[in-house]
């Protein structure tokens, strides 16, 4: 496979870190450079991986979904009854604060 390798320069650090509001001394910037080399070095060891017999794994928990009928139950308080247990009411609906 073709050598895919991108050297992460000063300037891509420098960049990142200003999308990131970081400042960064010349030692974390070094630091850093060879940090993200060796990500990216990894990731591509990754993309040569034949994964084309590999099923994808959506979840590792084995957790499933419980659906049930949806259905509309009575409830002993109306919607009076309700609405009077609110602090403020407007037009058969409770009122409440503008959150924007």
């Amino acid at each position: 496979m073709a050598d895919m390798t991108t050297a992460i320069t000063r300037d891509d650090v420098l960049h990142l870190a200003q999308l990131s509001n970081l400042e960064l001394s010349d030692d974390e910037i070094t630091s850093l450079q060879a940090d993200l080399g060796n990500i990216l070095g990894y990731v591509e060891q990754l993309s040569e991986l034949d994964t084309s017999g590999v099923e994808p794994t959506y979840q590792v928990t084995d957790l499933e979904n419980v659906m049930r009928e949806d259905v509309v139950k009575k409830h002993a308080a109306g919607r009076a009854e309700l609405l009077a247990l609110a602090p403020d009411q407007e037009k058969n609906q409770i009122k409440v604060p503008k959150v924007l």
